[in-house]
């Protein structure tokens, strides 16, 4: 896999007629998973649909190592990117082994059929995530955390050399959260870049090598989780109080306090 940087240079967002980040600055290099956290609202989401081409910053730049996101073609991007929504609204029952498919379209010539690598690659990607049973299931009949495990699979086959997930995790099970998990981190070492959006803040701690802390309109903070995820930044991020502390295999643990 060869590595990309994904730069995010003086990012402003607006969606209608509202403003709702500025000035975000942050880099997700090559070999590293970066978590996303916030409160709802704050522009998690649409920070990503950003650098997926999907939304056009009002201000600054989406960098793919040099190139601008918006000066890319839909299927360049899409041979360097690859992005996993929360949910995914499918028209057409597809098989689940068709929409994993999907993901090698940006390799595959503009006429033709998949082939026989295709093909493994997408078993090997349904094998890996513990849902090979479900390849011939129509995608309709599944749950959301099937749902959200195909799609998973489907941004896999498609080889890019960035993954953004918008919470990959939160259909899921245990098992299925450490399995993806497990994925994104085995997908940073063999040299890729991932950018996640997490409202766990410990699972974020534990799999993120750096995480970005959003508040209302701008970056509150970014950098390696023990130094972000501090009870002042919380405070000023959720509006809430929190403990942190080292759990007893020496990871980090954010938990709220209910108050009276």
């Amino acid at each position: 896999m060869s590595g990309s940087t994904l730069r995010f240079d003086g990012v402003a967002v607006r969606v209608g007629d509202r403003t709702i980040l500025e000035g975000v600055d942050f880099v997700v290099p090559p070999g590293e998973v970066v978590g996303l956290v916030g409160r709802n609202g704050v522009g998690k989401s649409s920070l990503l649909r950003t650098a997926g081409a999907a939304l056009r910053p009002s201000q600054g730049r989406v960098c793919l190592d040099e190139d601008a996101v918006e000066t890319l073609t839909r299927r360049a991007l899409a041979r360097r990117l690859a992005l996993v929504p929360q949910d995914l609204h499918v028209p057409f029952p597809f098989r689940v082994g068709e929409l994993v498919l999907m993901g090698r379209a940006p390799h595959q010539p503009m006429i033709g059929l998949e082939s026989d690598h295709d093909a493994e690659l997408a078993s090997a990607a349904l094998d890996r995530l513990g849902i090979g049973a479900l390849e011939n299931r129509s995608i309709a009949t599944l749950s959301g955390g099937e749902r959200q495990l195909v799609l998973f699979a489907r941004a896999l086959v498609q080889e890019p050399g960035i993954l953004l997930l918008d919470e990959p995790t939160a259909f899921l099970d245990l098992k299925h959260r450490v399995e993806v998990l497990r994925e994104v981190r085995q997908f940073a070492v063999a040299g890729g870049a991932a950018l996640v959006v997490s409202h766990d803040l410990s699972l974020a701690a534990r799999s993120c090598d750096r995480v970005v802390l959003l508040g209302t309109g701008r970056l509150i903070d970014s950098g390696r989780p023990a130094d972000v995820l501090t009870r002042e930044n919380l405070s000023e991020a959720f509006e809430i109080d929190s403990q942190t502390f080292r759990g007893p295999d020496g990871q980090l643990v954010v938990v709220p306090e209910l108050g009276g």
